[in-house]
């Protein structure tokens, strides 16, 4: 990476302009925090090395594409179906939003918070 810098006012300042980045969801925030707060080294380094905002997009990109995973596959083991939704749609939603927590909990504990 060049830089080039511009004299203003005798000093000469770097001129820096940030890429336009696709926004971050969830979990690529939940991972930015993480790092910026219990490995600043790393966070500090990714971010003057132009690799964090890519290493977050494929965090999340991950966290997204397993919790889904998990969810399907654990409600496929509790017997979670659209039938039940079908007959009794709070005791599937309850079961579902267990379901979905736990995927979570798993994923923040073997991606974000490691």
């Amino acid at each position: 990476m060049e830089l080039t810098y511009r004299n203003v006012n005798g000093y000469l300042l770097p001129n820096l302009c940030v890429e336009d980045m696709p926004p971050l969801g969830k979990y690529g925030m939940l991972r930015r925090s993480y790092l910026r707060q219990h490995r600043s080294g790393t966070y500090t380094g990714m971010l003057l090395s132009g690799k964090l905002h890519p290493h977050l997009q494929e965090i999340d990109r991950q966290a997204t594409e397993m919790v889904e995973r998990l969810t399907t596959q654990m409600a496929r083991q509790q017997n979670v179906t659209e039938q039940l939704k079908a007959t009794d749609q709070p005791r599937w939603v309850g079961m579902m939003n267990s379901i979905k927590a736990a995927a979570e909990e798993i994923v923040l504990n073997e991606l974000i918070y490691t």
